[in-house]
């Protein structure tokens, strides 16, 4: 199915109640309206009731009772991604399967974590062409793992208010709890840019879950420049990204000391993907391989 598809798909099921979708669906019998600019400056308010509509799997798994109309992104046509020697540019539109199928040029080494963070994601892979990436980074769960890869790659937002100047954040700064972000009312995310400097270092990543195809209990992910210095970025385990920067390459006992300084015992996220103490565990755990692999050591010892 092509994106013109699935905007007519998105509309008639929100206009019509048509169940089902790519994935799964359901009625939403509260949306009466359907709105499809051609660029966001025609949406200069934001009443209450409104929700912006680009993939649409989280919109149409359950019902929205406070949403009554969609504003459909995808008639502003961005490009999903555009790589340059600046770094890699994703669209918030750009659907999740295409940036894990995206081909890296030479040099990018930390590029294999785009698509280990896309199969990170519980989604089949009709959903994944159809969720986006930046649905999954403004859901803002701890699992969310595009979260997880653009915080680990040091990318910047760039956010569109109504009526507003276009503002960037630090995607380490953007989401700040579980399903909570510092976007405003109307706000959109309009673009994700990763540095070509972040995908140059080298990096690895850790995973646990319950269930082999399940939610992610722990997503940890590490990059190492030339230098050795190593940063650590921690997601799923907590309610929001907790990342660990240091200038040379720690110690275990070091790294332990800084994820426990870092993360209070209450800290850790609590839910039906393991409790505070099993996420703790594994990512301490995760952490010290991670550090182990990053510094070309031969055991974990």
């Amino acid at each position: 199915m092509n994106r013109a598809s699935r905007v007519t798909l998105a509309a008639a099921l929100a206009a019509t109640d048509m169940p089902g979708r790519e994935g799964g669906g359901m009625d939403q019998h509260t949306v009466c309206s359907v709105l499809a600019p051609a660029a966001p400056a025609e949406i200069s308010s934001w009443p209450p009731g409104h929700a912006w509509l680009a993939g649409g799997t989280w919109l149409m798994s359950e019902p929205q009772i406070g949403v009554d109309t969609f504003v459909d992104l995808n008639a502003f046509a961005w490009p999903d991604l555009i790589s340059s020697e600046a770094g890699l540019d994703i669209a918030a539109t750009c659907p999740i399967g295409v940036l894990g199928d995206f081909k890296a040029p030479p040099g990018w080494t930390a590029a294999p974590l785009l698509r280990g963070c896309v199969h990170a994601l519980l989604m089949s892979f009709k959903v994944a062409h159809v969720a986006t990436v930046g649905g999954n980074i403004c859901m803002s769960l701890p699992a969310g793992a595009m979260v997880s890869l653009t915080v680990a790659l040091e990318a910047r937002y760039t956010l569109w208010p109504r009526g507003g100047e276009a503002r960037t954040v630090l995607a380490r700064d953007f989401v700040t709890g579980n399903h909570a972000n510092v976007l405003a009312p109307g706000e959109l995310l309009r673009a994700i840019h990763i540095p070509a400097a972040a995908l140059e270092r080298r990096a690895a990543m850790r995973r646990a879950s319950l269930t082999k195809l399940g939610r992610s209990a722990a997503l940890i992910i590490g990059t190492a420049g030339a230098s050795g210095d190593l940063l650590l970025t921690i997601t799923a385990a907590t309610p929001r990204p907790v990342q660990l920067a240091f200038a040379a390459p720690p110690t275990a006992r070091e790294l332990r000391e800084a994820i426990a300084a870092a993360v209070p015992e209450d800290g850790w996220f609590d839910d039906v993907n393991g409790t505070p103490a099993y996420k703790r565990h594994l990512t301490t755990h995760f952490a010290e391989e991670i550090r182990a692999e990053l510094a070309g050591a031969g055991s974990l010892s």
